[in-house]
């Protein structure tokens, strides 16, 4: 299955990038330390990929921070597209 750029992929990976240099690692350092290959940290933060929830969690562990601050002000939109669009429940 290809993967499919996004601005929410991009988003959390600018988020992941910004935490990984705010502790002064590597990439190659938080590949080796999450159990992560490098090229798909890379992909992540780059958004050329979007991380799944259990790799974010691997991530985040290895950065010492919540899941959820590489999700904080995510928002649907991010997303693009009819999987992005909101749908009216009846």
């Amino acid at each position: 299955m290809p993967r499919v750029p996004s601005e929410a992929a991009a988003y959390i990976g600018a988020r992941i990038a910004d935490a990984r240099k705010r502790m002064g690692v590597s990439q190659d350092w938080l590949a080796a330390t999450s159990g992560i290959d490098s090229s798909n940290i890379r992909s992540y933060e780059s958004g050329r990929a979007m991380v799944s929830v259990h790799t974010l969690v691997r991530i985040a562990d290895a950065l010492d921070a919540p899941p959820g601050d590489f999700l904080d002000g995510l928002t649907l939109d991010l997303f693009g597209g009819p999987a992005g669009e909101r749908k009216k429940v009846s």
